[in-house]
Formats: structure tokens, C-alpha cells, sequence
């Protein structure tokens, strides 16, 4: 959000500090989401349950494809600079990837929620009398 943020700034500014903003932000949002990934991804490999859950599955593809959008967009701004690489196609695919973050965020409090997934069962709770807990 905050690269969608500061590209807009810029583009309604053309002060190059708000360019050189997000590109240093998004290099910090693709480690944090390499981090994030590897928690993912346990979760994600690790657990039949969640695999069989729709919603997982929109979770996980959608924050793929941001990823891989952030990282198309780190690489043009590292290749064309920070503020040539902003506008046009840095902001079109900052905007396309705060969308799918949108999404993948709704997507995710879906299966905490409402399949209740990283949710430790509360005292007395039999998740096999719950058929939304036991997919």
C-alpha cells in the first residue's frame, strides 16, 4: 500500500524523492514477503486440511502473482531508475498489486474466521462436531 501510496504522489508531484520512496519500499515489501512466504507455504504444504479449503487457495495464488508483479515492478525501476520506471507501469502495477492484496487479505481472514485455520479450538470445542473445522 505504501508504494501505491508514494507512486501517487509522485505522479501528482513529479517530486523524484516520492520515486526513489517506492522503490526502496518495495525492495523492503518483497523481503518481508519472502519471509511471509516461508510461513505460508509451511502452513500452506504442511496442512491437508487448509489445502482443501477454497479460500486457501485464493490466498495463496493471489499473493504469488503480487509478488511476482512487486518483483517485475523492483526490476524495471532497477533497470530504468526509480522515477522512469514509476509512471507508467510502476504505479499501473503497484495499483493492480494493492488489489490483489485486497483480495488475498479478505481471502485470509476467511479462513481464520471463518475456518477458523491458525486458530487454537477453545476450551471444550470438538472441531469434528464442526464441519467447517474438520475439511
Amino acid at each position: 500500500m505504501s508504494v501505491f501510496l508514494s507512486d501517487l504522489v509522485f505522479w501528482s508531484t513529479g517530486n523524484a524523492f516520492w520515486a526513489e520512496a517506492s522503490f526502496w519500499l518495495l525492495g523492503f515489501a518483497l523481503l518481508m514477503s519472502a519471509a511471509a512466504a516461508l510461513a505460508g507455504f509451511a502452513d500452506f504444504l504442511g496442512n491437508s486440511r487448509v489445502r482443501s479449503i477454497n479460500a486457501a487457495w485464493h490466498h495463496m495464488v493471489g499473493n504469488v502473482v503480487a509478488v511476482v508483479l512487486a518483483l517485475a515492478s523492483f526490476i524495471l525501476r532497477l533497470s530504468a531508475g526509480a522515477a522512469e520506471g514509476a509512471l507508467p507501469w510502476g504505479l499501473a502495477l503497484s495499483t493492480i498489486v494493492v488489489l490483489l492484496l485486497l483480495y488475498t487479505g479478505w481471502k485470509g481472514g476467511t479462513l481464520v474466521y471463518e475456518h477458523r485455520v491458525g486458530v487454537h479450538p477453545e476450551e471444550g470445542e470438538d472441531v469434528n462436531s464442526r464441519p467447517e473445522l474438520s475439511r
